[in-house]
């Protein structure tokens, strides 16, 4: 039954080999995708490389120059060599890279392969992934395929046979894809036409400059060896240097009977090897399009130490790489377009990675950065994101190393300082909306801040590349990402950034910008969602005054400043009522000429006054309208007492006097900390002093209020400065910024540099009076002083108690109610660290300031001897 199968399918294909027009058309209709892949798989051969076989012989380099060297594959294109990396370690040696960032599918040395632009130009000059190939004909070449030693029509007699077997190892090669088995065919088959002892084969290559070089694909191999023994080692040659590199210049054959007669020959290899190079038959493999592709080599004809390579040797060798070039040129490009295949798959890896992150712009920072690095072999990146308001800075600047990425961390792991990252390179990418690619910043005078600081660069850079960050219509630049110092691989050393590193990033950045627009505009939704909820928060507290405490306030009689005590540094509220508070409120604001200045309505000063106290809030302990207005009587003794007024235009003490009643608005009676840790939506608004900037906003929201609009007498100019000082001013009484700033103004201070006509000066000066009043209550009498402690601490006990309950962390001693004993020596520590120094340098700069530093000493030692009691156990707390 077996046979008559066999039997029967024999003829079957007879018929089908009769009836091809049949078989054709069959195979069209009925094929299927299985079909096809299965007819391909038979003719492609993937050969896996092993490990290669140390070879003696494989030192030989005959055509070389006197440069000539073995190379790594770092240091060649395997993109014509080979598609594994052979310098990567088997999976199973692999570290399980970081989350976010991925793993290389494609080697550095491919990498730097000159392959097709991945963005272009369009006629418009926008930037497209799209473009037009450039479409080549192949010429239809006249004559005979064979070469000018080939077979014409009409052969006959003993070379038919000839013919035929040439035309039979043509067609055996004509179906291979795989460049290094190719190769490998074409070497086997040589062998076949011609006898000689030693044969290499080279193909040409192009770094990313487009500068011509030729490596071995197989490289003095003999008779008998193996695929993975020929292709073990890579020799990368000088152009149009040595015996193989003059054949690929000129694209013609070169026949040498004696290669120690012929100058182009370098015999050191042979030297080293004891081998002696005799004859050469070196011809050039070309495309159809004449170029020349690949350059093969025979040493030593077979036959005696006198052989040489005949002319038929010559017709040979030309004829059968005739039909290989064109087989060779095939499968290069096959592999090419593999590797462009793998290189389009890495770019939308990278894309997918970027947007799966849209919600904080500090975690989609760190995963560009991290995977740009990964792929461009960068030491350092940094993402710089634009500022709208300012043309000449940026908002935010993240900063990545290379080592970071083998730290499985969210965020980095160390604070970069960022006055070390040198900004005038991305500000330049920003204003020319252009990348910069700078092969050596020590050598490069185009900028004039690299002359000014070359000692310091050349420690620091070397190679840079720049490029503009975009947003999605490309009309704007919304960041700029800067690489320095390009590591090679192999030795280690900085290498400049190539052509290809500038289209990667550049096709690369378009994610990225889109990936940025895409978080901004989700953070300022979530802020406005924020905002709005606190807003209603607010709203749904707070109240307008009423209608009939205006018209009271209105037509009261505001008693005079002497009455009041309002100029007193000793000054306290507890004896008066509420209404008094707002009366001395307006006297502050009539004795300082604010109200004649700045031509504000007397009704929409007292409704904004009363507006403000109606905004804090009643049930906190310490931070509530009595304190605001302590706070602005400190100011206004200050200004009028400590006679500091007349330094100041009156736009600062308007903005002052605001700053000072606003600077708690809506206070909760907890802390930043609280805010942030309890995940409050006001912490989603702000990244730092997080209550200051409420304070602030609600400022702006009862200034613009209708009714409450006292700044409406100035011009918009002075609306906007007088708006920029209440905002600095207020954020200064987060003791954080206080603590941060402090020390540059006791510098100036201390060595008499301070300078009122200064503006920094003076906005220094602002910031620091304002922690001076906010603090004052610690330079008051000592009963005062000791019942505004009580409120105090009375206010941090409550957060003490609600980190314990809601929270459930143990609170710090400050906040702890069963540390309060600790209360006297807490309030030295505090005198001391805070207090002390500020008040000490306001008194110089003005003597009539002096008491608030004497008030504060008299009331540290009044804590002082309480510490020393509660320390022998006579007190508890502030009894």
């Amino acid at each position: 039954m077996e046979d008559y199968c066999c039997a029967e399918r024999e003829k079957l294909e007879a018929w089908l080999d009769n009836h091809l027009e049949f078989t054709h058309t069959y195979f069209i209709r009925k094929a299927s995708r299985e079909m096809v892949n299965g007819w391909f798989a038979e003719r492609i051969h993937s050969i896996q490389p092993s490990a290669s076989k140390k070879n003696p012989l494989q030192q030989r380099a005959h055509q070389s120059s006197t440069d000539s060297t073995s190379l790594s594959a770092s240091n060649i294109l395997p993109s014509t060599l080979c598609f594994l990396d052979n310098r990567c370690p088997s999976p199973a040696t692999v570290p399980s890279p970081a989350p976010s960032i991925p793993t290389r599918k494609i080697s550095a040395s491919e990498f730097d392969r000159p392959l097709r632009p991945i963005v272009v130009k369009d006629s418009e000059g926008s930037l497209t992934f799209l473009s037009k190939g450039d479409r080549q004909t192949v010429p239809v070449q006249g004559g005979s395929m064979m070469g000018e030693g080939g077979v014409s029509e009409g052969v006959s007699g003993s070379n038919v046979d000839h013919c035929a077997r040439l035309l039979q190892l043509v067609k055996d090669v004509s179906s291979h894809l795989d460049v290094t088995a190719l190769c490998h065919k074409i070497f086997l088959h040589i062998n076949e036409l011609m006898a000689a002892d030693r044969y290499s084969l080279f193909l040409v290559g192009e770094d990313s400059s487009n500068r011509k070089f030729l490596v071995s694909r197989l490289f003095d191999v003999a008779e008998g060896s193996t695929l993975e023994e020929s292709s073990s080692s890579c020799i990368r040659l000088e152009w149009n240097k040595g015996i193989v590199g003059h054949v690929a210049a000129t694209g013609k054959l070169l026949n040498i009977k004696n290669a120690y007669e012929d100058p182009r020959f370098n015999a050191e290899v042979d030297l080293i090897t004891g081998y002696k190079t005799q004859s050469i038959l070196c011809l050039p493999i070309k495309n159809h399009r004449d170029e020349v592709v690949g350059v093969a080599q025979a040493i030593n004809k077979k036959g005696g130490e006198d052989s040489a390579f005949s002319e038929q040797d010559e017709k040979d060798f030309s004829a059968y790489l005739a039909f290989s070039g064109i087989v060779l040129y095939n499968a290069q490009l096959y592999e090419t377009s593999q590797l462009e295949n793998r290189r389009n798959q890495v770019l939308l890896d990278l894309a997918s990675l970027i947007f799966e992150e849209q919600q904080c712009l500090k975690v989609l920072l760190r995963k560009i950065a991290g995977t740009i690095l990964s792929f461009m072999q960068a030491q350092a990146c940094t993402v710089f994101i634009a500022d709208d308001d300012s043309m000449n800075s940026f908002s935010s600047v993240f900063y990545m190393e290379y080592e970071e990425l083998r730290e499985v961390l969210v965020a980095p792991k160390r604070d970069c300082d960022v006055n070390q990252i040198d900004y005038m390179y991305a500000q330049y990418v920003k204003n020319t909306m252009r990348p910069l690619n700078i092969s050596d910043v020590t050598k490069d005078q185009r900028f004039p801040w690299t002359r000014e600081n070359s000692d310091h660069n050349s420690n620091q850079i070397k190679s840079l590349l720049c490029t503009p960050i975009r947003n999605g219509k490309k009309d704007k630049v919304i960041g700029v990402c800067q690489l320095v110092n390009k590591m090679d691989e192999a030795s280690g050393t900085v290498k400049a950034f190539n052509r290809n590193d500038e289209q990667f990033l550049e096709a690369f950045t378009i994610f990225c910008g889109l990936g940025i627009q895409n978080t901004q505009m989700y953070e300022t939704v979530e802020r406005a969602m924020a905002k709005q909820e606190v807003t209603l928060e607010v709203l749904s507290y707070h109240a307008s005054a009423a209608e009939e405490e205006l018209r009271e306030l209105q037509v009261s009689t505001v008693p005079s400043a002497q009455s009041l005590r309002l100029m007193d540094f000793s000054f306290s509220d507890f004896d008066l009522s509420d209404t008094e508070t707002t009366q001395g409120t307006i006297r502050m604001f009539l004795d300082l000429n604010l109200v004649q200045n700045f031509q504000m309505k007397y009704t929409s000063l007292c409704q904004w006054v009363l507006s403000v106290k109606k905004n804090y809030r009643k049930n906190v302990a310490y931070h509530n309208w009595r304190h605001a207005f302590n706070t602005a009587q400190s100011m206004f003794t200050l200004l009028k007492s400590g006679h500091l007024q007349n330094n100041f235009s009156d736009l600062e003490v308007l903005a002052l006097m605001i700053a000072t009643l606003s600077h708690d608005l809506d206070h909760r009676g907890v802390n930043n900390s609280y805010i942030q840790r309890s995940d409050h939506p006001l912490a989603q608004l702000y990244c730092h002093s997080t209550m200051e900037h409420h304070h602030f906003d609600q400022c702006l929201m009862i200034l613009n209020s209708s009714g409450n609009q006292i700044l409406s007498g100035l011009s918009l100019d002075e609306y906007k400065t007088t708006l920029k000082m209440i905002e600095k001013a207020i954020l200064a009484t987060d003791l954080a910024l206080y603590m941060k700033r402090r020390g540059e103004f006791f510098e100036l201070t201390k060595n008499s540099k301070f300078v009122w006509e200064d503006e920094q000066h003076k906005d220094l000066l602002r910031s620091m009076l304002m922690t001076a009043c906010d603090i004052s209550a610690i330079t008051k009498p000592w009963p005062v002083q000791k019942r505004i402690a009580e409120l105090v601490a009375a206010e941090f006990f409550e957060q003490g108690d609600k980190e314990r309950r809601e929270l459930n962390i143990e609170p710090i001693d400050l906040m702890n109610r069963e540390k309060k004993d600790k209360i006297p020596s807490m309030q030295v520590s505090f005198i001391d660290a805070i207090c002390t120094q500020l008040y000490e340098t306001l008194a110089g700069m003005s003597k009539f300031c002096s008491p608030l530093l004497e008030g504060c000493q008299k009331n540290r030692q009044h804590w002082n001897r309480l510490a020393e009691e509660s320390e022998k156990g006579l007190v508890t707390g502030l009894v």
